[in-house]
């Protein structure tokens, strides 16, 4: 054989295995910071016991993306799965049998939800906690009042299968989860009276944030299968997605139909929850994504 063949099949062999003790490491290294130690202090917080607060934290937990993973009765989806390894289904949240959160104090829902932060202190790993850590209190008691109540459905703990190749990149800091992402330090949202205004809209707009970015510009969503589609740029910004919008009733067609002007179906968006966003909400949002600075798609 050719000296230089077999340098050429040495050489591929070695990069061949540094691949794969990279990889391994990446993955271990993903391991270990998805079960991290993370400390966080919460106050304490009062769900309320009136219909009108129960009622509302029903509307959020149907409204705000409760239901694209944790399903509609609340004993968990499988809402991931590429068949390429990466399957995910969340755990069962109602009061149920199989649910995980029979033991929850209100603080461990407040860290949860607002922190991404399980009780046993270890990352939400896959929980896009990042969209309800601006909840106000009273929604955020509002909220947990409803599942509190919810009909019991039979579930399971939280299935998560995710490839290698992800976990390293979680391990190398390239993914990641929504405890790194939310700033502890800020104080709860304070509430805005909900009207047709973009004030509003920028509290209902938070639901958006683990898709389409802090900045809301959109690109590469982030732990997805690769054949998702990336997010819309949302800002006025180059590529923004609202130039198919002129006004707040084709935006508010969009979200109860799920297509475009156009008639072109959108994938991934989470249009159950999407849907249940009453008028007030649906048009306060447009209004909001309306008046942001123009952002270059991607610039997340």
């Amino acid at each position: 054989m050719n000296k230089w063949l077999k340098r050429a099949i040495v050489a591929v062999a070695g990069v061949a295995v540094l691949g794969g003790a990279s990889l391994a490491l990446g993955a271990w290294l993903g391991e270990r910071k998805a079960h991290r130690v993370i400390d966080i202090a919460v106050a304490p917080i009062a769900p309320p016991d009136d219909a009108a607060s129960i009622e509302r934290g029903r509307y959020l937990y149907a409204s705000r993306g409760c239901v694209e993973c944790h399903g509609a009765d609340g004993a968990g989806r499988e809402f991931v799965n590429d068949g390429k390894g990466l399957r995910i289904k969340a755990p069962n949240i109602s009061p149920g049998p199989g649910s995980v959160v029979a033991a929850y104090t209100v603080q461990d829902w407040v860290r949860t939800i607002r922190h991404g932060v399980k009780p046993d202190r270890h990352p939400a790993f896959v929980m896009p906690s990042e969209d309800y850590a601006r909840l106000t209190d009273e929604d955020l008691g509002a909220l947990v009042a409803w599942m509190r109540r919810m009909p019991p459905a039979a579930g399971e703990s939280l299935v998560a299968e995710v490839p290698p190749l992800l976990m390293a990149l979680y391990g190398v800091g390239l993914m990641q989860d929504a405890a790194e992402k939310i700033d502890h330090r800020l104080p709860p949202a304070q509430p805005v009276p909900a009207g047709v205004n973009a004030q509003h809209g920028a509290y209902v707009a938070n639901m958006c944030i683990g898709c389409h970015g802090e900045h809301l510009s959109g690109g590469k969503i982030p732990g997805g299968p690769p054949d998702w589609p990336p997010a819309a740029n949302l800002t006025p910004g180059e590529g923004s997605a609202l130039a198919a919008y002129p006004d707040a009733n084709s935006f508010v067609a969009m979200l109860r139909s799920g297509r475009r002007p156009d008639g072109s179906v959108i994938a991934v968006m989470p249009f159950s929850s999407l849907r249940a966003l009453n008028d007030t909400d649906a048009r306060a949002l447009y209004l909001h994504l309306k008046a942001l600075p123009p952002v270059a798609f991607g610039n997340y």
